[in-house]
């Protein structure tokens, strides 16, 4: 049998001096949302659209996000007062109210565009991706603006503490650091800040009051520069499921992961530039796998309930007989598409929203809801995948 310290080298995040020395999650599910670009955040999309007709998005006591998922994210917290739930739960007006923004911005090519900009006007590349996320989703709302429940959590990564900083309506803190109660920060800023992907849109710098800190509320860092100049990049960098956050907080853990992995190069480039970026990716490439092992084997220790569905998932290893059709030749390529903020043709962004749909019914079906109906189409039948 496991022992706790045992049990704690092999769970899927990291464990830190500040928590509790026994895991007692309290009964609640979180959603975690992973980064991938434009690719993560429509097929997260795609996932919402089947957990909202199964009901189970008033049930989530969290939704933890980062970098493409957190602009995912983003757009259902501004939009959470307007879903119209009945009584099971199901908001008939999910696609008006959160799926037709999230496209409207996937029309839109950010990446590149910001790039250009903070190169040739005053400002930083991050000051152009937060104005592109005001422009389209977020306007000047702040943390303050975003419901009390379920709580949003977007995850960046200090590259100061090399630790997680996470933003959140009723605070947002570093365990290093510290913590700002009621944050008056945008929220086109910590959305910015999660999806800030090295090296081209990375990092974002928060200017803060270092009194605005709660006293002694940070472990070793509590102190300037730390506490006045905060610099950000992707939360990816840090947790690529956005786990952290939600693994440690409660027993239901559901993980949507429109991350992917590398492909195989057969040639790969000698000079250092390309050569170091080839390196950096194969070490995020074995953290990623490594942190989806040791989740999968925490489901099966039962250490966690809930499920897991990734964009490079085989959906016939769930074992379904009935799940909807996914040939893995086809989902093979969507995964391949690059983790860019680069506008998509409308029958990419449905054929991934299917993908992300279809995936996560058979998760849900196999694991969490095996009593639910198999959906009768994908959400645009005509595309399929």
């Amino acid at each position: 049998m496991a022992t706790e310290s045992s049990r704690k080298s092999i769970e899927p995040v990291e464990r830190i001096v500040t928590d509790p020395e026994i895991d007692t999650p309290e009964t609640g599910i979180a959603l975690c949302l992973s980064g991938g670009g434009y690719r993560a955040m429509i097929f997260h999309l795609g996932a919402l659209i089947r957990l909202n007709e199964l009901g189970y998005l008033p049930r989530l006591a969290r939704i933890s996000s980062v970098s493409g998922g957190s602009i995912t994210a983003g757009v259902l917290a501004v939009n959470w007062k307007n879903l119209e739930f009945d009584q099971n739960g199901i908001a008939h007006n999910f696609e008006s109210a959160v799926t037709s923004p999230i496209r409207m911005l996937a029309d839109d090519t950010v990446d590149v565009n910001s790039i250009l900009r903070g190169l040739l006007l005053r400002g930083t590349v991050s000051d152009k991706v937060q104005a592109a996320y005001q422009k389209h989703l977020f306007g000047h709302l702040t943390l303050q603006d975003i419901p009390d429940s379920p709580r949003f959590v977007f995850n960046a990564s200090n590259v100061q503490s090399l630790a997680l900083w996470r933003f959140s309506k009723p605070y947002m803190r570093d365990y290093r650091v510290g913590e700002v109660k009621n944050p008056k920060i945008e929220l086109a800023t910590a959305v910015a800040a999660s999806s800030a992907f090295p090296p081209f849109l990375s990092p974002l710098e928060l200017r803060l009051d270092a009194t605005a800190f709660t006293p002694a509320s940070g472990l070793d860092l509590q102190r300037e520069p730390f506490t006045s100049r905060v610099v950000l990049t992707d939360g990816g960098v840090y947790d690529n499921l956005g786990l952290e956050t939600a693994w440690k907080r409660y027993s239901t853990i559901l993980v949507s992961d429109g991350g992917g992995a590398y492909a195989p190069e057969a040639e790969p480039k000698h000079d250092w530039a390309r050569h170091t970026f080839r390196i950096l990716s194969l070490i995020d490439n074995q953290v990623r796998s490594l942190r989806k092992r040791q989740l999968i084997s925490s489901y099966c220790r039962g250490d966690r309930q809930g499920a897991y569905w990734g964009i490079r998932t085989q959906i016939a290893d769930y074992g379904l007989a009935d799940s909807l059709p996914c040939p893995p030749n086809l989902t093979t390529a969507l995964a391949q598409i690059p983790t860019r903020l680069e506008a998509m043709k409308p029958e990419q962004q449905e054929k991934l929203i299917n993908w992300g749909y279809g995936v996560c019914d058979a998760a849900m079906r196999k694991h969490v809801v095996p009593d639910a109906g198999k959906p009768s189409a994908f959400p645009y039948p005509a595309s399929g995948i």
